[in-house]
């Protein structure tokens, strides 16, 4: 009796054609390939001084860096700590250590001393460049880690500290020695948790970054439009590789100016738009969800921005449309990725040179010279379109690894060298990519899996409630129910009868079956919750589903 034939592998690529890629040249290098063309145009906007530097002064900044580095004894290979929120300074200091052949790791400047500490002693970092806010928790550094060879502040150092102008000043380019390279080197050092876990060192590479930025930018009918008169606002943090890829790599390649804007606020956000006549934003949910349902920008001039990138989290189907109906002369396009994948895997072809139509709630489609497999986490068994499971991509944007943590590596990328990326997806019949949620959050209510995105994208769409987050609560009966935080906006008193009522009309719009059975059933019980203010302005009320 023959062998039953194994199951089909379906794999999926990009709509568009694959590129042929530099990835064999440096990421600077890379990056600055047609300075030529724009030196003189504005490259670096800084929004809290007015600053603008231009390519030249960037490329030539940069190059100064590089060899202030090696001056400092930081060569091939050695990391320094960009602890920076979005300042010219985090710029001119990754790519300085990209010249040098050294290694930036990007740290979250509003982390506890302990965790930048844990970070700085598990990358190995001899050199941390931050800011005088930030003096307090790496004062002890030095003295707790041996390894650490000096700190550097951008503004006022503390008594005995180095100022930035001590790496630029005191070099010039020209002393910048040529450092043997390899597209295999390491450039960026970002820590993430991957699908689970504590923080990792994510290695990537110039040849991962190159491609990365080439996948979005690249060829006759880029994926990610951007062009050389652009600027592309910079809010989200430069410690996050979607924002140090899709916009400050993106548009250096491009010659696009990038605005450095350093905290997100809605009333300043309304009045730099016009002020610098901002073209692109590149954002997350919140932002959307402000730019949508804040009154200061029904009174505001936002008609310079044409295109906005949102990432880092689904965008609902119902607060796309509410974005679309209020700013109808912006395309509006998500994107999908990872830190392990070198930023974005998945974009929104309404955001190409040659645009495509898009659906709602979908987060694009598969960059190019890469591949996605839709796999049932249960049987292993690739699935075809429509059919929702967990999402494994392959190309050479990818990490290198884990640092120092072989075990976690192998437990992200299997032996085909495909990446698991904890998510749970689909693909539709027009290669357009949905996230259900991630694998780990999905709620198991009667036995089915129920995606607690979804119900989240559901009830955000409602215009008196400005935040939600549902997570699972034990339930004798059901195995687990949906628990719902929802933070109401603003001089909402919002009910629970009413939120239902608002529910029972949007059941439709759920991909997920589960979820519609779970709000048919009324699994959502409701009470009320008080929050303190924040430092972001006013306070809120909670309504508490469960």
């Amino acid at each position: 009796m023959a062998a039953a034939d194994p199951s089909p592998e379906f794999i999926f690529r990009s709509k568009l054609p694959d590129l042929t890629i530099p990835n064999h040249l440096p990421l600077h290098t890379y990056c600055f390939e047609r300075i030529s063309e724009f030196k003189h145009n504005p490259c670096l906007i800084n929004a809290a001084t007015g600053d603008i530097y231009t390519y030249g002064e960037v490329h030539v900044t940069a190059r100064r860096v590089a060899a202030g580095l090696h001056k400092l004894g930081i060569g091939k290979g050695d990391v320094i700590m960009l602890l920076l929120q979005n300042t010219p300074q985090f710029a001119f200091a990754f790519l300085g250590a990209s010249f040098a052949c050294a290694i930036a790791t990007m740290a979250n400047p509003f982390f506890t001393p302990a965790e930048i500490a844990k970070q700085a002693a598990s990358s190995g970092a001899k050199l941390i460049i931050t800011q005088a806010a930030f003096a307090e928790k790496v004062k002890n550094l030095p003295q707790e880690n041996q390894g650490i060879l000096k700190v550097i502040f951008i503004d006022s150092p503390p008594e005995g500290g180095c100022h930035f102008s001590s790496l630029t000043d005191e070099a010039k380019e020209e002393e910048l020695t040529d450092v043997k390279f390899s597209p295999d080197d390491v450039v960026a050092l970002p820590y993430s948790s991957g699908t689970t876990g504590l923080p990792k060192g994510v290695m990537l590479t110039h040849k991962g970054l190159v491609t990365s930025v080439a996948q979005q930018v690249d060829g006759e009918n880029p994926h990610f439009h951007i062009r050389s008169n652009d600027v592309v606002l910079c809010v989200l943090p430069l410690f996050h590789i979607y924002s140090l890829s899709s916009i400050v790599m993106s548009s250096l390649r491009v010659g696009a100016a990038i605005l450095l804007v350093q905290k997100f606020d809605i009333n300043s956000l309304v009045a730099l738009v016009p002020k610098y006549r901002v073209t692109i934003a590149t954002v997350v949910p919140p932002i959307v969800l402000a730019m949508v349902k804040s009154p200061v920008v029904d009174c505001s001039d936002m008609s310079s921005i044409r295109i906005v990138l949102s990432g880092a989290a689904p965008l609902g189907k119902n607060l796309e449309d509410a974005f679309r109906a209020k700013f109808p002369h912006a395309i509006l396009g998500q994107g999908y990725g990872m830190t392990e994948s070198g930023s974005v895997l998945t974009m929104s072809l309404a955001l190409a040179k040659e645009r495509f139509a898009i659906k709602s709630g979908a987060c694009g489609t598969l960059m190019r010279n890469a591949e996605m497999k839709i796999v049932n986490p249960e049987t292993g068994v690739s699935l075809s379109r429509n059919q929702p499971g967990e999402i494994y991509v392959r190309s050479p944007q990818m990490m290198k690894g884990y640092l120092n943590d072989e075990e976690a590596t192998k437990g992200i990328i299997d032996g085909d060298g495909w990446l698991h990326t904890g998510d749970i997806g689909l693909v539709d019949d027009d290669d357009e990519v949905f996230i259900v949620d991630r694998l780990k959050e999905l709620i198991k209510y009667k036995g089915f899996q129920v995606a607690p995105a979804e119900l989240e994208g559901l009830l955000i769409s409602n215009v008196h409630i400005v935040d939600v987050a549902v997570i699972p609560m034990k339930d004798e009966v059901a195995g687990e129910a949906p628990v719902a935080f929802i933070v109401r906006s603003d001089g909402s008193n919002i009910t629970e009868d009413e939120i239902k009522e608002y529910i029972s009309k949007q059941e439709l719009v759920l991909q997920c079956r589960q979820c519609s059975k779970v709000l048919k059933k009324n699994r959502l019980v409701w009470c009320f919750i008080k929050l303190p203010s924040f430092d972001f302005g006013g306070s809120t009320s909670l309504l508490w589903i469960t």
